[in-house]
């Protein structure tokens, strides 16, 4: 903590004077938490410019485009990391040695299968339900079939409940996939990596085995690995604020999933493939282009700039090279969906006016057509966005239950009507 103060001035009212905290990256914080002592509090929608809690686990400075796990930059663990590293990391604080590293993928390897009587859940739902509406339900339901991990307050518990959600999420969001096309599940295969399984699952069938090129595993451990976490965001809050009540871990990683089926939060890489079909022909272009730069126009090219990089998204450029890669190896460059995406980001790498407003092609962009080119439906982008998150999720929600926390509870500035008495039915 800071010595310095900062001082609020209010008419009619004493200086109010109010701690400055300064933590080991980012900009200095005020402490505004004394206000409601003075019967006063700060009004921010959106909680844009609130600190609602402290954290050791990433850091984001969008002007830089910087985003560090515990410290690492993203772009060094995804070209020399995995997925499950990365995992742990969020986890635990500290890259594993060796023998961690395998003693934690065996633990997670090991906890993919799902409660039978699970499979019967998805049967409740209509073939054509969303999948994020499925994984709402099926996730908030492990906690009627974990009985033996829901003490929030035993570390033990909360450890073997991180452990479950990880490994279960890929076999859950597998398991939506081929509810929707009536084939049958398929079960992990142990022998298999986190993302191969994972592909396995959404791809295999019982008739044949599974063989998964080795530049689309990595690719798709690379998209849940870039979608791990994301500091404050409004899925990751909605963890803490759900967890903050004492909700156990798996209502609380359902919250997370509600608050990112929202298409102004998940859908961004779905919304860039709805784009692509939009404009249909690379002859349109430059007309949608044009539509872009007008700004009375309501079109807006998805997948490109970012709402907290203002700069350029430091996920985006290993995400392209997992893009080409996967390109190349389906042999589907010239595909004419994929032929419209490559004009649009050579346009804005090269357009004055894309480069004047820092609108780059971020990791959604290149996600979307990655998850397109594998055959994947739009409709499961969120479910593998969710998928990856759900470590983010885990490791902000175990951060606040073995620290002191207090239930949130924000307030408001009330505009309705003043006291006024009950009329009567027959007198109004």
């Amino acid at each position: 903590m800071s010595d310095t103060k900062a001082k609020l001035n209010v008419p009619g009212r004493d200086p109010i004077e109010l701690p400055v905290l300064s933590g080991t990256l980012g900009p200095d914080v005020v402490d505004v938490s004394a206000l409601t002592g003075q019967g006063l509090f700060t009004y921010d929608p959106g909680f844009v410019s609130t600190g609602s809690c402290e954290s050791k686990i990433t850091y984001i400075d969008g002007n830089k485009g910087q985003l560090l796990h515990r410290g690492y930059p993203i772009d060094q663990l995804a070209e020399q990391s995995n997925y499950l590293e990365t995992c742990y990391l969020l986890l635990y604080g500290e890259l594993p040695t060796r023998q961690e590293y395998e003693e934690f993928t065996s633990v997670i390897t090991r906890h993919t299968m799902v409660h039978e009587q699970l499979r019967s859940f998805y049967s409740g739902f209509r073939r054509d339900a969303h999948p994020m509406a499925i994984m709402c339900g099926v996730v908030g339901a492990l906690s009627a079939f974990y009985h033996d991990s829901l003490d929030i307050s035993d570390v033990e518990h909360r450890k073997v409940a991180a452990f479950r959600l990880i490994a279960k999420m890929p076999t859950l969001a597998a398991m939506c996939y081929k509810f929707s096309i009536g084939q049958p599940f398929i079960y992990p295969d142990n022998s298999m990596d986190y993302a191969e399984n994972f592909l396995h699952m959404m791809f295999g069938t019982p008739c044949e085995d599974s063989v998964i090129d080795p530049a689309i595993s990595r690719a798709m451990d690379r998209i849940f690995l870039l979608h791990a976490d994301h500091e404050q965001n409004a899925s990751t809050s909605a963890v803490r604020l759900t967890g903050s009540s004492g909700a156990n871990p798996f209502a609380c990683i359902a919250a997370g999933i509600a608050a990112l089926w929202g298409p102004a939060h998940g859908g961004a890489n779905e919304a860039v493939l709805d784009m692509l079909y939009e404009i249909g022909d690379e002859k349109n272009i430059d007309k949608f282009i044009e539509r872009a730069k007008d700004k009375d126009d309501p079109f807006r090219l998805m997948g490109f700039g970012h709402r907290v990089y203002k700069n350029f998204d430091p996920r985006a450029k290993v995400m392209r090279e997992s893009c080409d890669e996967v390109l190349a190896v389906l042999g589907i460059e010239n595909d004419p969906l994929f032929r419209i995406a490559r004009r649009l980001e050579k346009i804005a790498l090269e357009d004055e006016y894309f480069i004047e407003k820092k609108l780059y092609p971020n990791v959604d962009f290149y996600s979307g057509i990655i998850l397109k080119a594998l055959g994947i439906p739009t409709n499961m982008f969120t479910v593998i966005f969710a998928t990856g998150r759900t470590v983010g999720w885990i490791a902000h929600w175990h951060e606040m239950i073995s620290g002191e926390y207090r239930i949130g509870r924000p307030r408001q500035l009330y505009t309705g009507a003043t006291e006024r008495d009950y009329v009567s039915i027959d007198q109004r």
